[in-house]
């Protein structure tokens, strides 16, 4: 049985997450949803076009969803369901400031994901981020291994992106990783940081890790800032979609994931940026890391920050 993969919402983000889980070639179809009357529809037309000359047989679908759940059946029986629906950050907003009209959206999709794709795993990618995989998983009421969200995957590629750079050096000999929030209280995790094996620390200053850590922490509103209008989709996809891969093909890849977390490092009920074993569903289990006393210090001064947001989203 061929897999099935929906992305809803088609914007930057949506199209370019559907276009490169088409491309992997992995799927049966890719369906692709929007409220926006035909988009869906014509950017699944042209993707479909450059199946020859990209060489994937996976079919995109297109489907205008209307405010009362019309169109959702297209989504029917999805093995996984990637929500990008909701407005993206103009220059000087937080992503807090989208909390209360992304709720609405998030909330609205959840309820039709889980009356049509009942059996999904659902990555998250709504700003702000940690809130709206909560909010997910209250309205879909689906197990909380199956609702994650796409965050640390992001934040660790733009820390390795700003290290290779800084040090000019290719970024497959960068490792880096970041846990906490998708956010203010992003955790970047320099003890498990390397260069060619090499402890980061010892080939950079720690002044200059801390630069680049809130370069990174501040990487998508750095973005949002050039563009003037939208924010950043091209990174974020490849995040998202990787995620999406390793549900599909069942693999048991460990990614930092925004993900319910119950008792490791000593923090439980909340969800939050932690390392995670990925399979068909979902999360299979967190994993826990050695961190540095400063570290584990600011994982656990995140889950709290986050839980306060998280423990408000219940009203929205």
């Amino acid at each position: 049985m061929g897999k099935k993969v929906t992305v809803v919402g088609a914007g930057f983000y949506g199209s370019t997450t559907a276009q490169r889980l088409a491309e992997y070639d992995i799927f049966e179809t890719v369906v692709l949803t929007d409220i926006v009357e035909g988009k869906p529809e014509g950017l699944a037309l042209d993707l479909n076009q450059s199946r020859p000359v990209e060489g994937f047989e996976t079919k995109v679908v297109g489907a205008t969803t209307g405010p009362n759940g019309e169109g959702y059946e297209a989504i029917e029986g999805s093995d996984v369901v990637v929500i990008t629906a909701g407005l993206p950050r103009k220059p000087g907003m937080s992503r807090m400031d989208l909390l209360g009209v992304n709720a609405k959206i998030v909330r609205q999709v959840a309820e039709n994901v889980a009356k049509y794709a009942p059996n999904a795993v659902v990555i998250v990618v709504s700003n702000p981020l940690d809130e709206m995989t909560a909010l997910a998983q209250i309205a879909t009421q689906f197990p909380k291994n199956r609702v994650l969200g796409q965050a640390g995957m992001l934040d660790s590629a733009r820390f390795t992106n700003f290290v290779a750079e800084e040090l000019q050096v290719p970024v497959g000999t960068v490792s880096t990783l970041t846990l906490g929030s998708h956010g203010d209280t992003m955790v970047p995790v320099p003890s498990k940081s390397t260069v060619s094996g090499k402890p980061l620390a010892d080939l950079l200053p720690a002044d200059k890790i801390e630069e680049l850590v809130t370069r990174t922490r501040n990487g998508g509103a750095e973005v949002v800032a050039l563009l003037k209008t939208g924010s950043a989709y091209y990174a974020p996809s490849a995040a998202a979609a990787r995620m999406a891969r390793a549900v599909a093909e069942d693999s048991g890849a460990v990614m930092p994931v925004c993900a319910w977390v119950d008792g490791e490092y000593g923090i439980s009920g909340v969800y939050l940026g932690v390392e995670a074993e990925i399979g068909a569903t979902g999360v299979r289990k967190v994993v826990e890391t050695d961190l540095t006393e400063t570290e584990l210090a600011g994982l656990k001064e995140a889950a709290e920050a986050v839980r306060a947001k998280q423990a408000d989203i219940t009203e929205l």
